[in-house]
């Protein structure tokens, strides 16, 4: 299955074309602070329900610029949409959503539908994270931030390929988004960022890691797509001084245990 998807990616790098979809939702690691909400039997819509708290005119209001306040010492809950040979992921905490990546185009309908069995709507996305600028990690982004009234962000060297209406605003190694710590990881793209829950230990590393298909290994960069692979394993020692239980890529399985010292015996390979 994972040769599959890694066959995939590179069909995709070459034609620009979409190797297929599929959504699947993914249960939450111990440490997060909640059970997720059961699938719900109806459609929910991208406004929010009456008696929410939140403005049901907020979608025509500009995003606020002001810097995001971190929430309560609490886990993020975490669901990963699977997009055939890439992952885009949903970050949960007290029904904000910070969505990381976009997937390849036409993503939006699948991320809309994992909010949906989580009992949300895009009136819950709040920000947008971009790991990187490669086509199958934004290729939905004009979409996403269209249908939610977000903000976005990335590596600042990786902006000028993220061609979208909406200003993406740069972020930098330690700034932070809701509490999730942004972790400068470049060398797959010069402006790569892993996003780090420091509290519930999930670590997004996007592409700066790979996953196995048996969801256990963990592999550097593939350098075939790698603009600086020196750089590339330099970030892998970084974050293999992390802690973290949780280690989620946007090609490969999710490691639910032991992640950091996986990522620890990589980076001694190295």
């Amino acid at each position: 299955m994972q040769a599959a998807r890694r066959y995939g990616r590179r069909l995709f790098l070459a034609h620009a074309t979409r190797a297929g979809a599929g959504l699947m939702i993914i249960g939450t690691t111990a440490a997060c602070a909640s059970d997720s909400p059961a699938g719900v039997a109806e459609p929910v819509p991208s406004t929010p329900p009456q008696g929410s708290g939140v403005d049901a005119d907020s979608s025509t209001s500009a995003p606020s610029s002001e810097p995001s306040e971190p929430p309560s010492a609490a886990a993020f809950d975490w669901r990963r949409v699977d997009l055939g040979f890439v992952s885009a992921y949903l970050l949960v905490s007290d029904d904000q959503v910070v969505v990381v990546d976009a997937g390849v185009k036409g993503s939006e309908t699948d991320i809309e539908d994992a909010l949906t069995e989580l009992g949300l709507g895009w009136y819950a996305v709040e920000h947008v994270i971009f790991t990187h600028n490669h086509p199958d990690h934004i290729g939905s982004a004009a979409a996403i931030l269209e249908a939610a009234n977000a903000r976005a962000y990335a590596g600042e060297a990786d902006l000028l390929a993220i061609n979208v209406a909406q200003e993406v605003e740069p972020v930098a190694d330690g700034d932070e988004v809701l509490g999730l710590r942004i972790v400068a990881t470049p060398g797959h793209t010069p402006g790569h960022i892993s996003v780090l829950d420091p509290t519930g230990g999930v670590l997004v590393a996007g592409d700066a890691l790979v996953g196995a298909a048996d969801g256990g290994g963990v592999a550097g960069p593939d350098a075939a797509y790698t603009a600086d692979m020196t750089t590339a394993i330099e970030s892998v020692r970084k974050l293999s001084a992390l802690q973290f239980e949780t280690l989620l890529f946007g090609h490969g399985e999710p490691v639910e245990e032991d992640a950091d010292a996986r990522v620890a015996e990589l980076a001694d390979r190295l």
